[in-house]
């Protein structure tokens, strides 16, 4: 009986062990996944994996992802887009037709989302995924057709129901109404990704530049690679402004470019003070915890609904 209590116990200390929070995730709840040779998606709560999604047969790398308030996850490959439920089922799936990619899709309300399509023929397009039908399309402006995959990397509507599309390789941030109407439009080089701020203010990133811009352009406020001295910088693609007036940024690492060194690859996000103080980190390559590049990082600290959004007359 005691052999059995003492091994009872020590299990139940390993498994404590196990469950234990890792203090390189500790800080933040969030959903993360990143452009990478597999799909790999995580939810991390208070320092611990809670869930996680692995496709190693998988095709194109994951630009954009979002949660939705049921735990679902909406995300555009390269090569189409999924929405997969929280028990890891696909729900719904739409595949790039030959010779396009689709790199950014976002929910819209329960029924639609709203893509950009890189192509011969580039457009956004609104689908409604009960019927799966397309219900609205524009045409989008590119700097170079033939030249898929730099058109189009991240898209987001804004809070007034217009949809904010970085066009990289056209070196503007443009805004469009939901009959494809640029209603407002910025330079800016290599644009990621761009997101509208509750001030009207707009947020952009490109790979060495996170900047904000008011109404008319002029630069509020901007973070450089240099600003940052004591962390290796590799790739920027999507900055978020936080609640606290902070801002968090990606770190992308390319894994095309060749093995990662987990032991020396830099933190694959940060927390920034609008002095550009850093008072998070994420860096968390070791195994089991190993996140892999990072993309897409949605903070859940507070309950929220991202499909709680309109393109006009679309919700």
């Amino acid at each position: 009986m005691k052999t059995r209590s003492a091994l009872l116990l020590a299990v139940l200390s390993v498994s404590k062990m196990l469950a234990a929070p890792v203090p390189a995730l500790e800080g933040h709840d969030f959903f993360y996944a990143g452009e990478n040779k597999v799909h790999d998606m995580y939810v991390v709560k208070k320092g611990e994996i809670v869930w996680s999604y692995h496709n190693h047969k998988s095709k194109g790398e994951i630009s954009d992802a979002v949660r939705l308030s049921n735990g679902s996850v909406l995300f555009a490959h390269q090569f189409g887009i999924t929405l997969l439920g929280e028990d890891k089922e696909v729900i719904w799936k739409l595949d790039a037709p030959e010779g396009t990619e689709i790199h950014t899709a976002q929910p819209i309300g329960k029924e639609r989302i709203v893509y950009v399509m890189n192509g011969p023929e580039p457009k956004c397009v609104v689908h409604n995924i009960v019927t799966d039908k397309p219900e609205r399309e524009f045409p989008l402006k590119v700097g170079n057709l033939k030249s898929v995959h730099g058109h189009f990397r991240h898209a987001r509507l804004t809070a007034a129901g217009t949809l904010l599309v970085a066009h990289m390789d056209g070196g503007k941030v443009s805004e469009y109404d939901e009959h494809g109407k640029e209603v407002w439009t910025t330079p800016f080089p290599g644009p990621w990704a761009a997101s509208r701020l509750p001030d009207g203010n707009t947020l952009i990133t490109s790979t060495k530049l996170i900047r904000e811009v008011d109404a008319k352009g002029g630069t509020v406020w901007e973070c450089k690679p240099s600003d940052l001295p004591d962390h290796k910088i590799l790739n920027l693609q999507i900055a978020t402004r936080l609640p606290n007036g902070n801002t968090l940024l990606n770190n992308w690492v390319n894994p095309w470019d060749g093995p990662i060194d987990f032991g020396t690859a830099p933190a694959q996000a940060l927390e920034i003070t609008p002095d550009k103080k850093v008072v998070w980190t994420l860096r968390s390559w070791a195994e089991p915890n190993n996140l892999g590049p990072a993309t897409t990082i949605q903070l859940l600290d507070v309950p929220s609904a991202a499909e709680n959004v309109h393109f006009g007359e679309f919700r």
